[in-house]
């Protein structure tokens, strides 16, 4: 199945939390971070969103940064992906 996001959408991937810490502590599920970097899977077209004009500035495989607990989870054939709006984007990592 293909998820196409619409409007101002992007499909994203959260990469995988840290289960251990620099100096090697192996953390609990219950005590790691939400991770906030995520890959750009799909981006929806833009266009005019509550009466202004949205130019697409992320592309797919683009490394972003994401606010906390934004965006709507779905599960796809097991897989878990976000749909977030592009301002709640709040980075491009380079």
């Amino acid at each position: 199945m293909t998820i196409k996001p619409l409007s101002d959408r992007v499909l994203i991937k959260m990469q995988e939390a840290e289960e251990t810490t620099k100096s090697g502590i192996v953390l609990a599920s219950a005590a790691q971070e939400k991770p906030q970097i995520a890959v750009v899977l799909a981006v929806g077209p833009g266009g005019m969103v509550d009466g202004k004009q949205v130019d697409m500035i992320v592309k797919a495989g683009d490394k972003v940064i994401t606010s906390k607990y934004s965006g709507t989870e779905v599960k796809v054939d097991g897989e878990e992906y976000t749909i977030v709006r592009q301002s709640d984007i709040l980075a491009i990592v380079e």
